[in-house]
């Protein structure tokens, strides 16, 4: 059992102590002991830690805890708004102890006791919810949430080399492509606001790279603004980051291309729809939700669209709530044959277009949080630093 595993356990097994025995029983404190001398022996090697409770998954630091995937405490931490814990330095016994009674009266519903001692946590444990509305974190003190890195430089790379694999080997690195998703996440959600994390064109070759990790972002924000829950956020991320995988069966040229397409060229890129739904349904994991938006996400409403259908229908809601984020970050980009537009612009064209190319709720969901999130959507350039968040 690795570090973080040990540690989450024996705080599980703390608060399940604590909650059957009053202060000062020798069970309680031998419980309490062995949970803060597990955090220690993990803060000698890290001394600044962070745990999020994302849907089934418990995540440290960016990377998910595969031997707590479905652990049953993450659901009721979740559920009593603590989805986050962070260690920003390392506390003392009594302090830690403290930290614990704070959680054990949110699990069992006693506000009076959450008030009370929320006043005495130390200033280095803060913990408390993850969301649309922005992390709402318990502590003494007014210490902003650390900022998640934003240059998204990692997320990049790990796309640009997913798309490499796939290209040479037919198969969908999964792990990675779930990491990437479940870091976007973080970097949306790691401030005392939320941001919208969206990467800026560098060159035109980097497109495919670049517009996936845009789409994810920009879907997992809809998703979460329509109330969907942390399960069906996190796989329309990964639908949206792979939304256009098949694009890597699309030769260059014809994706970069400034003047007008042949109809040759036209049947090639359209055929990335399918080819995506055929890559991602060719992996060994059911990702049936990915391989429905890569084959659905050009089609209108009335059925339009491609690819071509043997029967006119709708897409499903999955690759509707795909589509809307997709178009929109296409107009937002340069391309090597039109300028990009401007947000207002590109927002208007949404609006104009709903009912009859994008879901009419959809498309009054989508444009109502862009323009609510208008100061926190933070425009990264590939080539430099990140520029701070509004």
């Amino acid at each position: 059992m690795n570090d973080p595993t040990r540690f989450l356990t024996t705080f599980a097994q703390a608060l399940s102590t604590m909650a059957l025995y009053s202060e000062g029983h020798p069970a309680r404190e031998r419980v309490i002991e062995g949970a803060y001398r597990h955090l220690a022996d993990l803060q000698t090697v890290e001394p600044e830690l962070t745990f999020s409770f994302l849907g089934d998954e418990v995540v440290f630091g960016e990377s998910t805890i595969r031997e707590l995937r479905a652990w049953e405490w993450n659901s009721r931490l979740s559920a009593c708004g603590v989805e986050r814990i962070e260690f920003t330095g390392r506390p003392s016994l009594l302090e830690f102890s403290q930290f614990l009674d704070s959680v054990l009266a949110r699990l069992t519903q006693n506000t009076a006791s959450t008030a009370e001692t929320r006043q005495s946590v130390a200033s280095c444990i803060r913990f408390g919810q993850i969301g649309v509305k922005g992390a709402r974190m318990s502590g003494p003190t007014s210490m902003p949430v650390q900022t998640a890195r934003l240059s998204l430089g990692e997320e990049t790379g790990a796309i640009e080399w997913l798309h490499d694999e796939v290209q040479s080997s037919g198969d969908i690195p999964m792990l990675e492509a779930e990491a990437v998703v479940r870091s976007l996440a973080l970097a949306m959600h790691s401030d005392s606001s939320p941001v919208l994390p969206l990467l800026q064109l560098k060159d035109f070759d980097q497109y495919t790279t670049t517009h996936s990790l845009n789409v994810a972002v920009l879907t997992m924000a809809l998703a979460e603004t329509i109330r969907l829950d942390d399960t069906h956020v996190r796989s329309l991320g990964l639908a949206g980051l792979l939304h256009d995988v098949g694009k890597v069966r699309v030769p260059i040229e014809i994706l970069t291309k400034p003047g007008k397409l042949t109809d040759a060229e036209r049947h090639t890129i359209q055929q990335h729809t399918v080819e995506g739904a055929r890559i991602i349904l060719a992996g060994e994991e059911r990702l049936d939700v990915a391989a429905t938006v890569a084959y659905e996400h050009h089609l209108m409403l009335d059925g339009s669209g491609y690819p071509p259908l043997h029967y006119e229908r709708g897409a499903r809601r999955a690759s509707r709530i795909v589509h809307v984020c997709d178009v929109y970050d296409a107009l937002r980009t340069k391309r090597p044959y039109r300028d990009a537009w401007e947000s207002e612009r590109a927002l208007a064209y949404v609006e104009e277009r709903a009912g009859v190319e994008f879901d009419a709720d959809l498309a009054q969901s989508f444009v109502a949080m862009m323009r609510q999130w208008d100061q926190s959507v933070v425009e990264i350039r590939r080539d430099v630093a990140p520029a701070a968040a509004s």
